[in-house]
């Protein structure tokens, strides 16, 4: 289903978009991530993966499910990304005859499942990056020798 395919292109761009999200590494492999994240998000946008879904990722693009980086400056912003996923896709299915509908709840599966996907893949560990975001600022860090 083209719908399918536009709303995991945008979502793992957003995905991919973790390069803003990550706490930084050390150089070189800060250098390294920063370059991999980004031809991971260039490579989603090229016309070899976007051919054919023009319709689906322009409705997409009206809705704001295109990667920016502001979700990872604004807590609420992922989740509102992911519920307009799950309605895009609840309306195409809605155009379906009703015996050819999947199961409710089923684009919540598809979307949770295109976000753990490109997650894995890209090697993004929620856990740590959160780890990362709060503890990672400005806030100085005790060592061992301080306490």
């Amino acid at each position: 289903m083209p719908a399918i395919r536009a709303v995991c292109i945008r979502l793992a761009e957003m995905v991919a978009d973790q390069r803003h999200y990550l706490a930084p590494l050390p150089e070189p492999q800060e250098a390294e991530r920063r370059t991999v994240l980004t031809l991971i998000a260039d490579g989603l946008r090229s016309k070899p993966v976007t051919e054919g879904l023009d319709q689906h990722l322009k409705s997409l693009e009206e809705l704001e499910l295109r990667s920016t980086g502001s979700w990872s400056t604004v807590a609420s912003a992922q989740t509102e990304w992911i519920t307009t996923a799950i309605q895009y896709l609840e309306s195409c299915v809605a155009q379906l005859p009703t015996g050819e509908r999947p199961d409710s709840y089923w684009a919540d599966d598809v979307v949770a499942g295109i976000i753990a996907s490109a997650r894995a893949l890209i090697g993004v560990d929620e856990l740590q990056a959160r780890t990362e975001a709060r503890y990672s600022g400005p806030m100085k860090r005790i060592s061992p020798e301080e306490i």
